[in-house]
């Protein structure tokens, strides 16, 4: 088992998920989830926090607060995708992540997208110092590689016992995915939704894939690339159906994939790299000819 948690993975896979997730918080408060900052104009008596809200006694939002949380992220983020002081940006990152999704998430609603999002951006700052495209292998870059691919797969399986738990087996046969097009249906949802029996065979896949996924760690090599490819066009096909995006889980999922094999700094020198200026007298060639 302790072979299986720290298995040794290059340092480089780490630097680009550190890059990729601390930038895609840019993208999440300006773009994605920008509608958290609405929370502090809501009365605070409609304010129920979070189970560890509640333990930590975190406040709850006002515009001051939602404001200073946001800039810091908006400021932190970025400097912590460069890789400089990586534990303490990460550290300092995480913190206020943490306490957006307290806010976004404590009126009533929570999305399960951002869990394995927030284990990535608490378990990054735990490997240190690492650069794009390092091969150098290291069981700390492996054990935070392993918790994050850890809570994809238990996102995936807890959805499903959910599912179970709450629906019971007639969940699977039931009008879910039917109510779920009326609402917010697409006219690819409309073409499955007049074919018979389509969406309780879809319904029967979506919990068996879901209770299935810890299979993907007894796969290795291709087979596990593909298990990882069929796991992102299930979330294309739920955005093309019911527009619902998964995209912090997508960003977290990228854990399972050769990252170390991105070098975005490299690319950037090629491209920028001036090119030598070619003479067109050649005296070399000019002697030999002459000769």
């Amino acid at each position: 088992m302790r072979a299986w948690l720290f298995e040794r993975v290059p340092r480089g896979r780490v630097a680009a998920l550190r890059t990729l997730t601390y930038l895609f918080i840019v993208f999440d408060l300006l773009l994605y989830s920008s509608w958290v900052r609405t929370r502090g104009d809501v009365p605070t008596d409609l304010y129920q926090p979070l189970w560890i809200g509640r333990v930590l006694h975190l406040p709850a939002p006002t515009e001051t607060l939602v404001n200073v949380v946001f800039w810091a992220l908006l400021v932190l983020a970025p400097l912590a995708a460069t890789g400089r002081f990586p534990r303490l940006f990460g550290w300092l990152v995480f913190g206020f992540y943490f306490e957006w999704l307290i806010i976004a998430m404590s009126y009533g609603k929570v999305d399960h997208d951002r869990f394995a999002f927030l284990v990535a951006l608490a378990v990054l700052p735990t490997v240190g110092r690492a650069r794009h495209g390092d091969r150098e292998r290291s069981e700390a870059a492996g054990w935070a590689l392993r918790m994050i691919q850890i809570a994809v797969v238990a996102t995936y399986f807890l959805a499903a016992w959910a599912k179970i738990r709450f629906g019971g087996l007639g969940w699977m046969t039931g009008s879910v995915l039917a109510r779920a097009f009326i609402r917010r249906g697409s006219e690819f949802a409309d073409l499955i939704a007049s074919v018979p029996y389509l969406m309780i065979a879809a319904q029967i896949g979506m919990v068996t894939f879901e209770a299935l996924s810890p299979l993907v760690f007894a796969l290795r090599g291709r087979y596990r690339y593909a298990a990882i490819a069929f796991f992102y066009s299930f979330h294309v096909l739920s955005f093309a159906t019911i527009s619902i995006s998964f995209a912090p889980h997508l960003i977290a999922m990228t854990s399972f994939l050769p990252l170390e094999r991105v070098r975005p700094i490299e690319w950037l020198r090629r491209r920028t790299r001036p090119r030598p200026a070619v003479d067109t007298l050649d005296p070399v060639g000019a002697e030999a000819g002459g000769g």
